[in-house]
């Protein structure tokens, strides 16, 4: 039996692999003590999560190569098989590859990072995750209304970004131009509404105009762009019904729905305190003829 045994490992590739095996082991073993140490020595959980996938990634890289080095006597011939072997590979893991790819892609090219918000492959959401192969996603939309958790977990090959647009709302101007309509009765002090209204954006949001105004002057200097004014605006235009006030204002790609909801509140209140100098509109009907009826009614003769 022991003869056996021995003769099992003295097999030259039973040795290899049980090298590898040990190879596998001690990394995996160095790199959980190292994430776990990651706490003490790093406290923003920003920094924590990029240490965490440099160290997976450099873990594998390692592994890979010192594998490969014991399974190839001869390190010269490292270059001969592979050139070899890159074909047959190419073809069956050419997603893999891909995804490979549009991982160092999506890292040194700035597209985007875990926190961002995103829609890629009409999937719109918060980066929660960024491997090496996936993108996780923490879905926002679809059966919710505005910009609010749905709770579905969608993971997304990497590969996606060579196969269509990739939006990110955190980029380089993480704020977005929003509007609301109010639709105001023609008796109304018009001057009046437009001013209450300017006053009511100058407050909610105005503590994003600065921060946008800093942020899109980058732009303009990193970038093709014109300029572009990013205090509230208010503009108005007469239909058959009623006049309507836009307002157009930017905001946090975040708090759009919170922002709005503020407006509407503010510009409610203000318009019940009006005393009738601004009047919401709703939809009318006028009719402008009647159809005449002759109504014959005969008594039946007993």
């Amino acid at each position: 039996m022991i003869n056996q045994v021995k003769e099992i490992f003295n097999n030259p590739i039973i040795q290899k692999i049980v090298i590898s095996c040990l190879i596998i082991l001690f990394l995996s073993i160095i790199t959980r003590f190292m994430k776990k140490r990651l706490n003490t020595y790093i406290k923003q959980s920003d920094n924590r999560y990029k240490t965490r996938k440099f160290i997976n990634l450099f873990s594998y890289i390692l592994g890979i190569i010192l594998i490969v080095i014991v399974f190839l006597e001869d390190i010269r011939g490292v270059t001969l098989t592979l050139g070899v072997a890159s074909a047959g590979i190419a073809f069956a893991l050419k997603e893999v590859i891909a995804s490979v790819a549009g991982f160092i892609t999506i890292t040194t090219g700035d597209m985007y990072k875990a926190g961002d918000r995103v829609e890629v492959g009409g999937i719109k959401g918060d980066v929660i995750d960024l491997s090496i192969l996936r993108t996780t996603i923490m879905e926002v939309g679809e059966w919710v209304n505005g910009d609010l958790y749905n709770g579905r977990i969608v993971r997304i090959a990497n590969s996606f970004v060579f196969k269509g647009p990739v939006y990110n709302y955190a980029g380089n101007f993480p704020f977005l131009w929003d509007e609301i309509k109010i639709p105001i009765k023609f008796s109304s002090d018009h001057v009046y509404t437009k001013k209450i209204l300017q006053e009511i954006s100058n407050e909610i949001v105005g503590e994003f105009t600065k921060k946008a105004e800093e942020q899109w002057d980058v732009m303009v200097r990193k970038f093709l762009i014109e300029d572009a004014t990013t205090k509230p605006m208010i503009t108005m235009v007469i239909n058959d019904n009623w006049v309507e006030y836009t307002i157009r204002y930017v905001v946090n790609y975040r708090k759009r729905r919170y922002t709005k909801d503020l407006l509407f509140s503010k510009i409610l209140e203000q318009v019940n305190g009006s005393s009738r100098k601004i009047e919401f509109a709703s939809a009318t009907y006028e009719l402008v003829d009647i159809p005449k009826m002759d109504l014959n009614i005969k008594k039946d003769k007993e």
